[in-house]
């Protein structure tokens, strides 16, 4: 009987040593973010977090993915930028419902492990778990031959927060009458990235290295700008209850993501040409002739956080957004929903 080949774990395309490699790399990074609540973090089976200092804890969570903004990592080899993103946009969707980040844990896949590339995305998500205040305590690295092209990863992320139950907001106390308040985006932030791809390498025929004199960069430059985090913003006038409800704008735009917050009864009547829209947003419509419709519903258009705030306590919640130096943008008002109109008007 003839003698079999031995073939190990590394000839069907998984380097156990080069995932070894990774995490060896991310340790003291990962570590940083640990905060007093982190009883066990990466390398044990699971994360464990303890959790105090609340009388009535209410956890809130929130699980989302770069999407195809990751094209844009792999056609530029910046690696760094894209873990920022997904933490940033993850404290944002629990930050507008009044919760606190207490850690984050992190799901990256890809065909074929390079150490290199996975330590920099993990070292762009410590980055932002560091900068809010959140415990990176956990994550999985998943090496599958096959299942991804060459060179491409998936990259995903799941939040835990914490709010006390009497300070939830929940946008039940939004009123007819409140201000819209805008806090500016970074750019596309982590939305609209399949049509804005397709509108600038196919229909444009640039590449990510292209200069465009209208935006002072190169395409790939812009398209990369991380999406921001309003943590603070949000945290300091919820604590001095400047805040009625807050929406951050993310897939669908202002159109959509408004009425996620609005009691029944209520619209958002949106001034249009109340904060400049940042041209990389023109530049895109111009390239593609979008419709208005798509064009609001795709993108954040320049405002990343819709703010709620009570007419009475407008002044008090502008002094506190100019102490921050946060520029904001009073863009629209809370309306009673005319009869067979939608639940975002633009005027």
């Amino acid at each position: 009987m003839p003698t079999r080949k031995s073939i190990r774990y590394a000839d069907a395309g998984v380097d156990i040593d080069e995932a070894s490699r990774a995490v060896d790399f991310i340790k003291n990074a990962v570590s940083k973010t640990f905060t007093r609540g982190v009883l066990a973090g990466i390398g044990s089976f699971g994360a464990m977090y303890r959790l105090s200092g609340y009388r009535r804890p209410v956890l809130i969570s929130s699980a989302d993915g770069v999407g195809t903004k990751l094209k844009l990592a792999f056609m530029t080899g910046c690696h760094d930028t894209v873990g920022q993103d997904l933490v940033n946009h993850c404290v944002n969707d629990i930050a507008v419902q009044g919760a606190e980040p207490l850690f984050f844990l992190d799901y990256f896949a890809t065909g074929k492990l390079d150490w290199r590339v996975a330590a920099a995305v993990v070292s762009g998500l410590a980055k932002a778990c560091e900068e809010n205040g959140c415990a990176l305590i956990g994550g999985e690295t998943a090496e599958m031959p096959g299942f991804y092209a060459p060179g491409e990863y998936d990259l995903a992320g799941f939040i835990v927060g914490c709010a006390e139950r009497t300070r939830l907001l929940t946008g039940e106390q939004i009123a007819a009458g409140d201000v819209l308040v805008g806090l500016p985006s970074t750019g596309l932030h982590t939305n609209g990235y399949s049509l804005a791809r397709k509108l600038v390498f196919e229909v444009a025929g640039l590449t990510p290295k292209s200069y465009v004199p209208e935006l002072d960069c190169s395409i790939g430059e812009e398209l990369l700008k991380v999406h921001r985090s309003y943590l603070e913003p949000l945290r300091r006038l919820h604590k001095h209850n400047l805040l009625a409800g807050a929406a951050h704008i993310t897939g669908g735009g202002i159109t959509d993501n408004t009425p996620r917050i609005l009691p029944k009864g209520l619209a958002a009547r949106i001034d249009w040409g109340s904060w400049p829209v940042p041209p990389v947003f023109e530049f895109l419509k111009r390239i593609g002739a979008i419709p208005d419709d798509d064009y609001r519903r795709t993108f954040n258009l320049g405002i990343g956080m819709i703010l709620v705030v009570p007419q009475k306590k407008l002044a008090r919640a502008a002094r506190l957004l100019d102490r921050l130096k946060e520029p904001y943008y009073l863009i629209g008002e809370v309306i009673r929903q005319p009869r067979g109109k939608g639940r975002v008007i633009y005027r």
